[in-house]
């Protein structure tokens, strides 16, 4: 398996406004748009769902996601798209942020 470096903050930049995908290390997902992130990496998300298990457990709206439970964040082309994952790893254009 290829390893791909990416800089996170470039990274998040461009995908603010868009819709992600965040992975937290305690197993829970959350999709929504991403509104912004601060210079410690902590995410604003809006319209957000969240996902236990790989099964919808609710909507949430709005959501602050600190930096240090993030596992990975990805971009989320659709709905569709990030339903269909089920679970997921650190493939597919996700950057791990662990410290």
């Amino acid at each position: 398996m290829s390893v791909f470096i990416v800089n996170p903050k470039p990274f998040l930049a461009d995908l603010t406004g868009k819709p992600v995908r965040v992975r937290l290390k305690w197993g829970q997902e959350y999709q929504g748009t991403l509104t912004s992130s601060d210079a410690y990496m902590n995410l604003h998300l809006d319209r957000t769902e969240e996902f236990v298990d790989g099964e919808f457990a609710g909507f949430l709206g709005e959501v602050l996601i600190r930096c240090n439970n993030v596992l990975y964040i990805k971009a989320a082309a659709n709905a569709e798209e990030a339903e269909g994952e089920n679970g997921g790893d650190a493939t597919g254009g996700d950057v791990p942020m662990e410290g």
